[in-house]
Order: C-alpha cells, then sequence, then structure tokens
C-alpha cells in the first residue's frame, strides 16, 4: 500500500513532503519518544506521533520511514515542514487520538 492510498482512506491531511506520497508502507509504529523510534521503527512504516519540531523528520529519514502522522491537530512547525519537503517524507496529519488513528492504520494494513 502506498502513502497516498491511506492519505485518502483514513482522510488525512497532507501537511507537506507530497513528493514521498508514492513510498510504500509496510507497517506502523507509534511513539512520542524519538530514541524509542530510532531504536525500533523500521523500513516502511508509518511513525504516529504528537511531536512538531523538525527532529521527527531527521528520525523519520535515518529510519526511513514511509510518511509521518500528526495526531490530535498537531501541525508541524514551519523548519520541520521545510525539512520534509527536502527529505520528500510526507507529514500527514488528523484530529483523532493516537489510539484511533493507530487502529484504523492497522485495520488498513492487515486487509
Amino acid at each position: 500500500m502506498k502513502v497516498s492510498e491511506i492519505v485518502e482512506k483514513l482522510n488525512l491531511e497532507v501537511y507537506s513532503g507530497q513528493s514521498g506520497l508514492d513510498r510504500g508502507v509496510h507497517g506502523g509504529y507509534s511513539s512520542d519518544l524519538l530514541s524509542d523510534v530510532m531504536g525500533h521503527a523500521e523500513y516502511g512504516d508509518v511513525w504516529t506521533t504528537l511531536q512538531t519540531h523538525k527532529n521527527v523528520i531527521a528520525i523519520a529519514s535515518l529510519k526511513e520511514v514511509a510518511a509521518v502522522i500528526l495526531v490530535k491537530g498537531y501541525k508541524p512547525e514551519a523548519d520541520t515542514i521545510k525539512q520534509s519537503n527536502e527529505e520528500g517524507i510526507p507529514i500527514l496529519g488528523t484530529s483523532k487520538e493516537t489510539f484511533e488513528i493507530n487502529g484504523l492504520l492497522y485495520n488498513l494494513l492487515k486487509k
């Protein structure tokens, strides 16, 4: 499944990194602790978090995640958007709580 399909099926907002919407998604990871994501996220994961600063994109790039979903209506900071566009890693958004969007994402990926 591609990031663009997840955007469409989960009605997510695309904040930045549109050039990465064709990335393949292989799984998901949820954490707000950057060191946890560094240690456990995998290639092609969609990462859900409420962190909005540019270090999110540094970790996302390092771990080669497919996209980042910001939860609870959080919006990325301006320098995060810039970094996302440079790296081609989509930052997506939802007003849903982490638990809800993770459940929806899990069900979508397991079909």
